[in-house]
């Protein structure tokens, strides 16, 4: 069964610009939870709650409990606004879920043993991770905080597409109902040549051509003269 979190939080009544200034200033993160037929919500949590919980994956990939004045809501993050330089949420999003209908959210991908892979030890070969989060659909209950992906046996030339993942019971990836198409590559291991420059050897055989070609040009001078 998918892990749920607890996040505190508070009803608030004072709503627009100012409020979340001063909101801000006091130390708090305005928010608003909807979605699931109810109308919005505003709510206020502590900033220190956000940044401790904003350093986990799970915060923006699983499903969370949040605690609103002792009620509590089954919610998933669903957008933030963060300050351009200082380390500060100015502002979240959360979407109320219903446990009976399937969600769509991004989970990440977790590649292990790509060191211990033929592909890892070998000189000159990239291993790219194109995808370091995937779409998946399923119930709540079902939701991973995350997929893993095995890379002990990747050698060079190696893709691995979506449809190779192992997926959790009951987790789908949308995407590849939509056809052979959105079969996309998330690992990719290929090996990169580098340009060899012309051996001195060479560069010394083309160097005679020009005075040849002044000593030839010296006859002709005098025969003009004449």
């Amino acid at each position: 069964m998918a892990k749920t979190h607890e996040i505190l939080a508070q009803s608030r009544k004072d709503e627009g610009k100012g409020a979340s200034r001063r909101l801000r200033h006091a130390a708090f993160v305005p928010a608003v939870v909807y979605g699931a037929g109810q109308p919005p919500q505003s709510i206020q949590i502590e900033h220190n709650t956000i940044l401790l919980a904003a350093k986990h994956e799970w915060f923006f990939s699983s499903v969370l409990d949040l605690n609103v004045d002792g009620k509590v809501q089954k919610v998933l993050v669903r957008d933030w606004q963060k300050h351009p330089y200082k380390l500060q949420m100015l502002h979240m999003d959360f979407l109320r879920i219903n446990e009976n209908e399937a969600v769509r959210i991004n989970v990440p991908v977790h590649f292990h043993n790509q060191e211990l892979s033929s592909a890892g030890k070998t000189a000159g070969v990239v291993i790219s991770h194109n995808l370091t989060e995937i779409e998946v659909s399923c119930l709540p209950k079902y939701l991973p905080e995350f997929l893993e992906l095995d890379l002990s046996d990747l050698k060079e030339g190696d893709i691995i597409h979506l449809s190779q993942l192992k997926l959790p019971e009951h987790v789908e990836i949308p995407a590849l109902a939509l056809g052979a198409d959105h079969d996309i590559a998330v690992v990719t291991a290929y090996a990169v040549k580098e340009e060899v420059e012309a051996a001195p050897a060479e560069a010394a055989a083309a160097t005679p051509a020009a005075p040849a070609a002044k000593a030839a040009a010296k006859p002709a001078a005098k025969d003009a003269k004449k």
